[in-house]
């Protein structure tokens, strides 16, 4: 039986019933590594002869009783998190070098689950793409479309999911990185709520694994279906052990519902500042219709909703605000100039990327007032509604656009350039307010490039979107493998 396109639960479940052994499983996966990963490039750091040793390791503890959530199971990671023994360089030269001693509190998770980590899956230069190319590994292509990008900065995984190179892997996400390559390649992905899951050793070279509190970036599960999200959140979810974890651990509450039926949602499909096309429009109205059919009680508006346009532009100051933090303090001072010279009565996005540039803390601080207002208001929102769907991006993957100028670089939305960073607002709307949210594929578009939304849930209740994404799945199919 060919095994590379199995569920992990039907991986787990003929594993403990001596279907196959993990040894098997690995053998085959490395097989088809070496065998299509060549036109794919997910695949950046193989580390095939532990993760053989590793197989046998579980097929060994399989034999004497064991069993754990993950016990043989062949699985990627992220090059961006550490992995003793293998490089870490987040695709910047500098550091193809750069060795961790230990691994990141995510892979020990796991390890211990009994997870066999078949390899590290490519990323943009310093994770700051929706594309995941860089000079150390080269380009990921999508695998529907090889001129076409996986995404970033999870877009090595995402392909290698598409391609059947493991069951599951594990992504990051600050503006849409997991949510985005699982949009472009066609399966399942989770940001998890602001701190849900410990992130210590996803961090950029050469930087110390500290247990530090990010501002806006999660770590989280990828898959090719819900119900594997949520096998692998349970995995990753809890406080880093050096920290909050000495003091207690995580319980996440159950779904709100369990019956289609029984949901109340928000349907989203336009945005005031950005268009969206038409092949993302028809995803969202696809899985409008399915809940509709399935008994769900469905909106298009609700004065509840926080404003849509103040979000994304706080989003983006934050965003900007952190990504420039460490740059050199000419090119700082050089930034400092150019915002001074923007009319005041400019409310562009572009306008609001330079200003959150040039933050002082004093900005920082009213920007973070307005978060927390803004997180009140998602509160009120979500005692009348379980949860939202909207686009993850405007528009199905993009050509590849290697413009090493990313505020130069253009997107196409049925024939209108918009500015390449726009197409963040729809991820920040979940980022920007720590909420949860699970991508899902809808099918395809008539260029057969897949579609995707993200389904936003409650915070600290990312049971309820992952449940809902489930149900979604069955009435309108999920993952397909590209042909």
């Amino acid at each position: 039986m060919e095994w590379n396109f199995h569920t992990a639960e039907e991986i787990a479940a003929a594993l403990r019933a001596g279907d196959v052994t993990s040894a098997e499983l690995t053998d085959e996966a490395i097989t088809r590594i070496e065998r299509d990963d060549k036109a794919i490039n997910a695949i950046c750091v193989p580390d095939f002869d532990r993760a053989r040793a590793a197989a046998c390791g579980a097929d060994q503890a399989r034999a004497r009783g064991e069993d754990r959530p993950l016990l043989g199971i062949p699985v990627t990671v992220k090059e961006s998190y550490n992995v003793a023994g293998l490089p870490t360089t987040w695709g910047m030269p500098q550091y193809r070098d750069h060795m961790p001693a230990e691994d990141a509190v995510q892979v020990s998770r796991l390890k211990a689950a009994g997870a066999v980590v078949l390899g590290k899956t490519n990323v943009p230069l310093g994770l700051q793409d929706l594309q995941s190319f860089n000079e150390i590994y080269g380009t990921t292509n999508n695998p529907w479309d090889h001129a076409r990008t996986s995404g970033g900065s999870s877009g090595g995984s995402a392909a290698a999911l598409a391609s059947g190179f493991g069951a599951l892997s594990i992504g990051s996400d600050l503006a849409g990185s997991l949510r985005t390559p699982a949009h472009f390649c066609g399966i399942y992905a989770h940001k998890p709520t602001l701190g849900l899951a410990a992130t210590r050793g996803m961090v950029a070279p050469p930087a110390p694994p500290l247990p530090v509190d990010l501002d806006l970036a999660v770590v989280g599960p990828m898959a090719r279906t819900a119900r594997d999200l949520s096998l692998l959140l349970d995995v990753m979810a809890g406080p880093d052990p050096l920290t909050h974890g000495k003091a207690y651990d995580v319980t996440l509450p159950p779904a709100r519902h369990q019956r289609l039926g029984d949901f109340r949602v928000l349907v989203l499909d336009e945005h005031p500042l950005i268009p969206t096309g038409s092949a993302v429009r028809a995803g969202v109205n696809r899985v409008a219709d399915a809940l509709v059919d399935g008994g769900a009680r469905v909106e298009r508006h609700t004065p509840l909703l926080p404003d849509l346009a103040e979000a994304a532009t706080l989003y983006t100051q934050l965003l900007f605000s952190g990504s420039v933090a460490r740059f050199p303090v000419e090119a700082y001072d050089l930034l400092r100039t150019r915002a001074a010279g923007l009319s005041a009565d400019d409310q562009s996005l572009d306008a609001a990327r330079l200003r959150g540039m040039v933050f002082s803390h004093r900005d920082w601080m009213e920007a973070n007032n307005r978060r927390e207002l803004h997180r009140h208001g998602w509160r009120q929102f979500f005692a009348e509604f379980d949860a939202v769907v909207c686009p993850i991006t405007p528009t199905p993957a993009f050509p590849h656009d290697h413009n090493l100028d990313l505020l130069e670089r253009r997107i196409d939305i049925d024939g209108v350039e918009i500015p390449f960073f726009d197409q963040l607002v729809w991820a920040g709307l979940a980022t920007m307010p720590g909420l949860p949210a699970t991508a899902v594929p809808t099918g395809l578009s008539p260029d057969g490039l897949p579609v995707g939304v993200q389904l936003i849930g409650p915070m600290f209740e990312d049971r309820t979107p992952l449940r809902l994404a489930e149900l979604v799945e069955q009435r309108i199919g999920g993952f397909q493998a590209p042909k």
